[in-house]
C-alpha cells in the first residue's frame, strides 16, 4: 500500500446531461480533467461511457508515476449501498442500474476501491473538503441543476435516511393544488430546477398569445435555462416573470430547510447557481418571510466555492475517505 501522501484517486461526476472525470491527489490537486455531454445516451450506454473513461484514465496513469488507489463516482439519484445499484430518474433506463458490479467487473482489480454516492452528498463532501463548508458541522448544500437535491450535514453526520433518499428536495411540496405533472420529479423541481424553469417558460408561451418577446422565437420544448437568464439580462418580461417565481420557490425551500435543520450555512450550487447567484439577496429576503426567525438570523447563505465541479471534487474525496477509513479503521465525514 502506498503511503497516504502518495494516494491518487479518480473522481467521476455523472449528471443528467454530462459526465466529468478527474484525477486527484490527497491534497485536492487535479492532474487531469475531462468533461463531455451524454449526447442522448441512456441505460447501458451511460454505464459503458463511465467504464470507458475509467479505463482510459487508468491507462493514462500507467504512463506516469501516478498510482490510482480508488475511484469515487457521484450519481444523480439514489445509490443503494447493499446492492450496488443506482436509481436515477433523469437517466432513462437507470431505475435499478448495477453500476458497482459493472465497474468492478470492467477494471478487474480488487486493489482499487470503488465508492459511489448520490450527487447531493458528493456536492456536500466537495465543499467540506475544498470549499465553503470546511470546518462546518451543520451545513446544507442545495444543488439546483437538471434536478434539485440537498446534501445535509447535521451535527457532523451526513443525513441519508432509511433508503438513502434523504435530501430529495425536488419533492418538497411548495404549491397547491397538487398536480399529476409533479409525479416524475416533484413540485419544487418542476418549478425551479434548470429543466423546470425552461418547462414553465414553454408552458407560458404556449398559453399566452400576447407574448412576442425574445423567447417566442425558440421552438417549443427547446428553451434552455441559459437562454432564460440571458433574456432576463435584456429585460424580457417573460424571463423576469419566470425567474421572479423561481426566486419565491428557492426562498421558500431554503426557509423550510433552515427551519428544520438550523444550519450554520446553506450553500447554493449546481448549474443554475451559476447565473442564479445574482438573486442571492432576493432569495434570502424571500426566505426571511417564511423561516423560523432565530434560525434565519444565524445562517449564512453562500454560493459554492467550486462551481460546477463541486460533485466532482466530492467524488474524489469520497474515494480518498473510503481509503483512509480502510487504513485507519475510523469513520470520517
Amino acid at each position: 500500500m502506498h503511503k497516504p501522501n502518495t494516494m491518487a484517486v479518480i473522481g467521476l461526476d455523472l449528471g443528467g446531461t454530462k459526465l466529468s472525470g478527474a484525477i486527484f491527489d490527497q491534497d485536492g490537486n487535479i492532474s487531469f480533467k475531462i468533461t463531455d455531454n451524454l449526447a442522448g445516451r441512456k441505460g447501458k450506454d451511460v454505464g459503458k461511457m463511465i467504464v470507458t473513461w475509467i479505463k482510459t484514465l487508468l491507462d493514462d496513469t500507467k504512463k506516469t508515476n501516478i498510482h490510482i488507489n480508488g475511484i469515487g463516482i457521484s450519481v444523480p439519484g439514489i445509490y443503494y449501498e447493499t446492492s450496488g445499484r443506482v436509481w436515477a430518474n433523469n437517466i432513462p433506463g437507470w431505475d435499478d442500474y448495477p453500476l458497482m458490479h459493472e465497474v468492478y467487473s470492467s477494471i478487474n482489480d480488487q486493489n482499487i476501491k470503488i465508492s459511489i454516492d448520490n450527487d447531493r452528498v458528493c456536492s456536500l463532501l466537495g465543499e467540506v473538503w475544498m470549499g465553503n463548508a470546511r470546518n462546518c458541522s451543520d451545513v446544507i448544500f442545495l444543488l439546483v441543476g437538471t434536478g434539485i437535491g440537498a446534501g445535509i450535514l447535521a451535527n457532523g453526520i451526513i443525513i441519508r435516511g432509511i433508503s438513502g433518499a434523504a435530501g430529495a428536495a425536488g419533492w418538497l411540496a411548495l404549491d397547491r393544488p397538487y398536480s399529476s405533472k409533479y409525479i416524475p420529479c416533484g413540485c419544487f423541481e418542476y418549478h425551479a430546477s434548470g429543466t423546470g424553469i425552461a418547462k414553465v417558460t414553454g408552458e407560458i408561451i404556449k398559453n399566452n398569445n400576447s407574448y412576442n418577446g425574445i423567447l417566442k422565437t425558440k421552438p417549443s420544448g427547446k428553451i434552455t435555462a441559459h437562454e432564460i437568464f440571458s433574456a432576463y439580462e435584456r429585460n424580457d418580461a417573460l424571463a423576469t416573470e419566470v425567474l421572479d417565481q423561481a426566486v419565491e420557490f428557492w426562498g421558500m425551500a431554503i426557509a423550510n430547510l433552515i427551519s428544520l435543520f438550523n444550519p450554520e450555512k446553506i450553500i447554493l450550487g449546481g448549474g443554475v447557481f451559476g447565473p442564479g447567484l445574482r438573486f442571492m439577496n432576493a432569495i434570502l429576503n424571500e426566505a426571511k418571510k417564511w423561516a423560523q426567525p432565530v434560525s434565519i438570523n444565524k445562517v449564512q447563505l453562500e454560493g459554492s466555492a467550486l462551481g460546477t465541479d463541486t460533485a466532482l471534487y466530492g467524488a474524489g474525496y469520497l474515494a480518498l475517505r473510503n481509503l483512509e477509513e480502510t487504513m485507519n479503521g475510523a469513520k470520517k465525514i
